[in-house]
């Protein structure tokens, strides 16, 4: 049987201008760990604050994700991505100009409501664009660009390190670049295939997935689409709540929930805090972070490699595992004061990226049946940002009560975690989205 043919450039193009909503994600993630130690002084943040501050973006995210389900259901998925990089690029400048600490918990509540867009349409659209063969590693593209943001702003606080007691002002300023070109880039792309099928421009809808592939391509695709979308008429978040999909949205949301009660982002956000608790200056606090961006990155780029080889399962079963190991190990050595925990944290960092965190965001691109995939996506996203700010917002107070302590927290959920993906979790692995959906369990 011949086997369709694909045009690479042009996906991995729309792929990747699609997946710099990541980059906004990874830039507002990292930002907050090089400004924390100047916001400190400059609002007078105690525990509560501070855990607050971080955790606006979450409260925000939560909001864009509901936003970003309806435009994508009604309007689109390219007009949510431009509301996405519009909103980021207003409240970068924002927060650079807060006068007060409310001000600037307000702006960053508004960047979060950007992210959250991103968060949830950037996967979306690259799974709903993407051919079965190389979804995975398309849709962790927009891990690494998470990453990339990652590690080019940590870089970016540590040079601005000494510029005085308003670098962070700085810090914030520079969002509104990526943000800038992102928005240029979205709207370049073309609308999503599946969306236009389901408001009646198939013509439109084959025309791009000709652009994707060859013309058997595009007609597979296209009846494959149409039969997935039988009988539907509005989406709702009443319809991912109904018994048949209800399992696979559980599962969605104990993911997404899974991901970030694993604890790792506490290092991400959280770095110079947790060196400062062993004696370390605030340079090398800031210099920890650019290390734990650049493994971050290498790591993810391992992940992109083998998620279409190695399958879904086997690494979320390995991020588990690793990180609960890990945390045992980093606990003693925080006790003890010793330099080796860096190392340690590291590794934590490179388990993390190769496996739970770009994973993740692939199987709840996948999961869900097409016809409420908007919706789906939406709540399962929506519970990932709810868990974010509950880790982030605790974890200062939990820090200045438990100390080191915390971290076997976090290790006894990875524990929780690996029995879950082993019990519940199915592979994906070279899947279409319309045959996940046919092996759903219909009840």
């Amino acid at each position: 049987m011949q086997q369709s043919t694909f045009k690479n450039t042009y996906i991995l193009g729309i792929s990747f201008i699609s997946a710099l909503g990541g980059y906004l994600f990874g830039f507002d993630f990292a930002v907050i760990s090089g400004a924390l130690p100047f916001l400190q002084k400059q609002f007078a943040l105690d525990a509560y604050w501070e855990g607050f501050a971080t955790g606006s973006l979450a409260l925000g995210a939560i909001i864009g994700c509901v936003v970003a389900g309806q435009i994508a259901d009604k309007r689109g998925r390219r007009p949510g991505l431009m509301l996405a990089a519009g909103l980021f690029a207003l409240s970068s400048l924002a927060m650079a100009l807060s006068p007060n600490r409310e001000v600037f918990i307000v702006a960053r509540l508004v960047a979060g409501i950007g992210v959250g867009m991103a968060s949830m349409l950037s996967p979306m659209y690259i799974s709903e664009i993407a051919p079965a063969g190389i979804r995975g590693r398309l849709v962790a593209m927009n891990q690494l660009t998470i990453v990339l943001g990652i590690l080019i702003t940590n870089l970016v606080n540590y040079t601005l390190r000494n510029n005085g007691d308003d670098a962070w002002r700085w810090m914030f300023a520079l969002g509104a670049v990526p943000s800038g070109l992102f928005l240029l880039g979205a709207w370049l792309l073309p609308e999503s295939p599946r969306w236009l099928v389901k408001n009646n421009q198939e013509l439109k809808a084959m025309l791009i997935l000709q652009k994707i592939g060859d013309i058997k391509f595009a007609d597979e695709s296209l009846i494959s689409i149409k039969k997935s979308l039988e009988g539907v008429t509005k989406i709702n978040y009443g319809d991912a709540l109904k018994k048949a999909v209800l399992p696979a949205v559980l599962i969605g949301i104990g993911l997404a929930v899974f991901q970030q009660f694993c604890g790792i982002n506490t290092v991400f956000n959280y770095a110079p805090k947790i060196f400062q608790s062993i004696g370390a200056s605030k340079d090398d606090q800031l210099l920890q972070t650019v290390f734990i961006g650049a493994v971050n990155v290498v790591f993810t780029l391992l992940a992109m490699l083998l998620v279409d080889k190695l399958g879904r399962k086997p690494l979320m079963l390995i991020g588990a595992g690793g990180l609960c190991v890990l945390y045992v190990i980093i606990v003693q050595l925080l006790f003890s004061g010793s330099p080796m925990v860096s190392w340690f944290l590291l590794a934590a960092i490179g388990t993390y990226a190769m496996s739970l965190a770009p994973v993740t965001w692939v199987l709840i691109s996948e999961i869900f049946p097409v016809k409420v995939r908007a919706a789906a996506i939406a709540i399962a996203v929506i519970s990932l940002w709810a868990a974010y700010f509950i880790l982030v917002f605790t974890f200062p107070i939990l820090f200045e009560k438990l100390k080191e302590n915390t971290f076997y927290i976090y290790a006894v959920i990875c524990a929780a975690g690996f029995i879950f993906v082993l019990f519940k979790v199915k592979e994906t692995k070279g899947k279409t989205l319309e045959e996940v959906e046919y092996n759903m369990p219909v009840h």
